[in-house]
C-alpha cells in the first residue's frame, strides 16, 4: 500500500495463514541471522502434489493484516487437490521434478506475455490515473496482471498449437511472472500525475498539457529509468541477501508468487482458478457499463442527491439545501467502494471519520463563527431557489489568510498530518534507516574496490569491511547467462541521469546540481521506502516526496531564486524522488515475486524494461486526457469538479510551504494543525512501543490517522460514505459466507476498480468529442 497522498487500496501485512504471535517485530527485528523457528514457517506454499489425504478440501489462503486491518489473498480452491507445505520464505519455491505443471519453462521472454502484460499494465495506469485524480488512492498490477494474464494467454494457448508462431508454446509460472512483470511496469508512475505534474499546472509553472507532451515525457524517460537501473541492484541486496536479516517478506509480492503457483496448479486438474477470472470479468463489465451509463444520468446512476430531493419535495423551503451545500450525498462509485472492501475496517471507519469531522463538525463551526466562509454558486443577488446554495470548497481567495475557505483552512492541518504520520512511522523502523545506510555503504565500497582494482591497488581495510557484511548474507546461484551483468545496469543508471539533467535544465532551466541533488536524495529515500515495503507492505511516498522538497527549500532558499522558479525547481526536485522511488520500490517488489517462482532475472529485467518504456508514452497521454476532458483538474478557480484530486492539493501545499518567505495559512489553521500532527505522532509511537507483546490485539482501535488526514484534503464526503459503504460489505460478506470472500474478494475488487477506471477514460473521450445527450434530473440547480 502506498502510504501517502496516493497509497494502494490493498491489504498489508502478511499473516500467511498463521497465528499472530509467529509475526516478525519490525521494530527490534533479529539482530543474527538465525531464522526463529516460528519465522522459518511464514510462508504458505502449494506443494504441487495431487493428495487424496484429509487436506483435499481444505481452502489455504493468504491472511492479511496489520493493525487489525485485515484481507485475504486466495491461494487454493478447495477442489484443486494440492495440499500445504510450509516452506522457508526466504527461499524460491521448491520444484517438484514429478509436476509437469512447475517445470522450467523455455523462452519465457515472449512477444505475447510482454503484449499482455503492458495491455493489462495500460488498463492499471488510466485506472490508477482516474482514480488517483478523484480519491488518492491507487492499487497495485501485480495480481489484476497474474490472474488476468493467465486467463488471457491460457485461453489462446488452448486455441492454438504450441509450435504455432507467437502465440503457441508452453505457458507456465515463470512466463505468468513475466506477464505480471510488464504489466506492473507498464501500469506504474501513476503517482507523479496524480500528484506533482497537476500542482504545477494549478501553480501556473506550466501552461497547457497537450503543448507540455514532449517535455513531460522526456522528463518521465529519465525519471522512470532512474528507478528502473537503481532497482536492479537493490534485487540482490533486499531481495537475496539481506532478505532474512531483515525479515523483508513483500507481503503482496509473496501473495503474487503463492497466487501464480497455485492458479498453474489448479489449471492442470479442474481450472478452478478461471473461476476468480471470471468473477473478475463481471465485476470490471458491471462497473465499467455503470460508469459510461451515468455519463448520460448523472444523477439517477451515480450520485444520490438526497438532501437536494429533499429540498425540492419541500417545495425549495427547508433546511435541506444547507446540508447538500457540505456536499453530503451517496456516490456509486464500484473503485472508491472496492477501495473500502480492501482497506478494512479500522482504515475506512478512520477515513470515514476524518470525513465526518472535517466536512460535518468543524467546516459548519468554521462557517458559524466567522473563521471561513463561502461563496453563494448562483451569485450575489439571485432570488430564485436555489439562492441559498453554497460552494464551501473553492481554492480561488482573495484573501486566503485573513477570509479562507473551509476547504483551505482544512487543507493545512490534513497536509501536515500525513507529512508527519508518514514520517514518524518511517522513524520508528529506525532500524530500517540504520540498515539502509549500511546497505549502502556496502555497496558503495564494492564500487570503490572494484575500481581500485582496475588500476592495480587492493584495500585490505574496504575488502574486510565487505567481507564482514558478506558473511551474513544469503547467495543466489545462478547461471551467469542469466545474471544482471554491473555493466548492464550501471551504464544504464548513468545515462539515465544524464538524460534527466539535461531534460530538467533544457526545459524548466533547473540547474545540474540541483537534479544530482534530487537524484541522491531519491536513491537515499528509495531505500528506505523498498525496506519500509518489503517489512510492512506500505511504502511512504509522503515521507520520501515531502522531505525531499523540504530539503531542497532549504537548499534553494539563499540562491536568489524568485518564488515561481524556486517553486518549480522545488517540484521538479520532488517529482524526481517520488518518481524515481515509486518505480524502483514496485520494480523490486517484483524481483520478489520472479525470485520465489525461479524466474530468470535478466528477463525478468528485460521485461521490466521495455513495459517501462511503454509507461513512459502512456501515463502522460492518460493525464492529458483527463486534463482536456476535465480542466477544473488544472483549475484552481474552478467551483467544482469530478476529481477532488487530493494528492494535487498536498503536493502543491508542500512546495509554498517549502519556497515561501511567509507561509500563507491562517493563524487558527496553523495552530491546529500543529496539535493534531503532534497527536498523531503521539498515536503512531504508541502502536510501535506500546501496544506491543501482549498489548498488541489493542492496536486495532488506534485510530488510521494517515486515512484520517487524507479525508480532511478530500472535499468529497461521499467518497468518505462510500469507503465505508465498501468495508462494511465486506465484513458482511467475510461473516456470512468466508470461503467465497476468501476466494473472490480481489478479483472482484479488481474488476470493480479497473472497470471504473476505464468507464471513467471512456466517459472523458466522450466529454472531449462534445457528446452532450443526457439528463441532469435530480441533481442540484440541474448541475451534478
Amino acid at each position: 500500500m502506498f502510504i501517502s497522498t496516493s497509497w494502494h487500496a490493498t491489504p498489508w501485512e502478511l499473516r500467511c495463514g498463521l497465528c499472530r504471535d509467529r509475526l516478525n517485530d519490525r521494530v527490534h527485528p533479529t539482530p543474527t541471522d538465525e531464522v526463529p523457528e516460528s519465522s522459518q514457517q511464514h510462508a504458505i506454499i502449494m506443494s504441487g502434489k495431487t493428495s487424496k489425504s484429509d487436506h483435499v478440501g481444505s481452502k489455504p489462503s493468504m491472511h492479511l493484516e496489520v493493525d487489525g486491518i485485515r484481507g485475504s489473498v486466495d491461494i487454493e480452491d478447495s477442489t484443486s487437490h494440492a495440499f500445504i507445505d510450509v516452506q522457508d520464505i526466504f527461499l524460491p519455491f521448491p520444484t517438484d521434478d514429478d509436476d509437469n505443471v512447475l517445470q522450467d519453462e523455455t523462452d519465457i521472454l515472449r512477444i505475447r506475455s510482454i503484449f499482455v502484460g503492458v495491455l493489462l499494465g495500460a488498463v492499471v495506469n488510466a485506472s490508477n490515473v482516474y482514480l488517483g485524480l478523484k480519491t488518492g488512492l491507487t492499487f497495485p498490477a501485480s495480481l489484476f496482471g497474474s490472474i488476468l494474464g493467465f486467463a488471457i494467454i491460457k485461453t489462446v494457448s488452448r486455441m492454438v498449437t504450441e509450435s504455432f508462431p507467437v502465440l503457441g508454446g508452453k505457458f507456465g509460472p515463470k512466463e505468468n511472472n513475466i506477464i505480471q512483470t510488464s504489466a506492473t511496469a507498464a501500469g506504474g508512475l501513476g503517482t507523479v500525475f496524480t500528484s506533482a505534474i497537476p500542482a504545477l499546472y494549478q501553480m501556473e509553472l506550466l501552461s497547457n498539457p497537450k503543448e507540455d507532451y514532449g517535455k513531460i515525457a522526456c522528463f518521465t524517460l529519465g525519471t522512470a529509468y532512474v528507478g528502473y537501473f537503481f532497482a536492479t541492484p537493490l534485487r540482490n541486496l533486499f531481495i537475496v541477501q539481506l532478505a532474512r536479516q531483515l525479515r523483508l517478506v513483500f507481503p503482496t509480492s509473496t501473495a503474487t508468487a503463492t497466487t501464480i503457483r497455485s492458479i498453474h496448479i489448479a489449471s492442470a486438474g479442474a481450472n478452478e482458478a478461471m473461476k476468480k477470472v471470471k468473477f473478475l470479468f463481471i465485476a470490471f463489465v458491471a462497473a465499467f457499463v455503470l460508469r459510461t451509463a451515468s455519463f448520460f444520468a448523472t444523477g439517477l446512476l451515480w450520485d444520490w442527491h438526497i438532501f437536494t430531493w429533499f429540498f425540492i419535495w419541500g417545495n425549495y423551503n427547508n433546511s435541506a439545501i444547507f446540508v447538500e451545500n457540505w456536499a453530503w450525498f451517496i456516490e456509486w462509485t464500484p473503485a472508491v467502494i472496492g477501495s473500502g472492501m480492501m482497506v478494512g475496517m479500522n482504515t475506512a471507519m478512520s477515513m470515514f471519520a476524518g470525513t465526518v469531522v472535517s466536512w460535518a463538525i468543524i467546516g459548519p463551526v468554521l462557517v458559524r463563527t466567522g473563521a471561513a466562509s463561502g461563496l453563494l454558486i448562483m451569485g450575489e443577488g439571485d432570488t430564485g431557489p436555489w439562492k441559498d446554495y453554497t460552494t464551501y470548497f473553492s481554492m480561488s481567495l482573495q484573501d486566503p489568510v485573513h477570509n479562507p475557505s473551509p476547504r483551505y483552512w482544512l487543507l493545512w492541518p490534513g497536509v501536515l498530518l500525513m507529512i508527519v504520520v508518514s514520517i514518524a512511522e518511517m522513524l520508528c523502523q529506525y532500524r530500517v534507516l540504520q540498515y539502509a545506510a549500511l546497505a549502502t555503504a556496502q555497496e558503495l565500497t564494492k564500487a570503490i574496490i572494484a575500481g581500485l582494482n582496475l588500476v592495480g591497488f587492493n584495500s585490505q581495510y574496504l575488502a574486510k569491511f565487505v567481507a564482514r557484511q558478506d558473511q551474513h548474507n544469503m547467495e543466489e546461484e545462478v547461471p551467469d547467462h542469466h545474471c544482471i551483468k554491473t555493466w548492464m545496469w550501471s551504464s544504464g543508471l548513468i545515462l539515465s541521469i544524464v538524460v534527466t539533467a539535461i531534460s530538467c535544465g533544457l526545459q524548466w532551466n533547473v540547474p545540474v546540481s540541483i537534479t544530482v541533488i534530487s537524484v541522491v536524495l531519491a536513491m537515499i529515500f528509495t531505500q528506505v521506502a523498498i525496506l519500509s515495503t518489503g517489512m510492512t507492505d506500505m511504502t511512504p511516498l509522503t515521507a520520501v516526496s515531502k522531505s525531499s522538497q523540504l530539503i531542497l527549500g532549504g537548499v534553494t532558499r539563499n540562491d536568489g531564486y524568485a518564488l515561481h522558479k524556486s517553486q518549480l525547481i522545488n517540484s521538479i526536485g520532488g517529482s524526481i524522488a517520488c518518481g524515481v522511488a515509486s518505480q524502483a520500490t514496485d520494480l523490486t517488489a517484483d524481483f520478489r515475486v520472479g525470485y520465489l517462482l525461479g524466474t530468470p532475472a535478466r528477463a525478468q529485467w528485460i521485461a521490466q524494461g521495455i513495459a517501462t518504456l511503454a509507461a513512459v508514452f502512456l501515463s502522460p497521454g492518460i493525464f492529458i486526457v483527463f486534463a482536456t476532458a476535465y480542466p477544473c483538474i488544472l483549475d484552481l478557480s474552478a467551483q467544482s469538479c469530478a476529481f477532488a484530486a487530493p494528492s494535487v492539493s498536498a503536493w502543491r501545499a508542500a512546495t509554498i510551504a517549502s519556497t515561501s518567505p511567509s507561509l500563507p495559512i491562517p493563524t487558527s489553521s496553523g495552530i491546529f494543525a500543529i496539535c493534531l500532527s503532534v497527536f498523531g505522532a503521539a498515536l503512531v509511537v504508541l502502536k510501535h512501543f506500546v501496544l506491543t507483546g501482549d498489548r498488541e490485539k489493542y492496536r486495532v482501535y488506534v485510530p488510521n490517522m494517515m486515512g484520517f488526514g487524507i479525508m480532511m484534503v478530500v472535499p468529497a464526503p461521499s467518497l468518505g460514505i462510500a469507503i465505508a459503504m465498501g468495508a462494511f460489505i465486506a465484513a458482511a460478506w467475510e461473516k456470512f459466507w468466508p470461503q467465497t470472500h476468501q476466494a473472490f474478494l480481489f478479483p472482484v475488487v479488481a474488476g470493480m476498480i479497473a472497470g471504473e477506471g476505464i468507464g471513467g477514460v471512456a466517459n472523458a473521450i466522450m466529454s472531449i468529442a462534445g457528446v452532450s445527450a443526457g439528463t441532469n434530473i435530480a441533481c442540484p440547480a440541474g448541475s451534478c
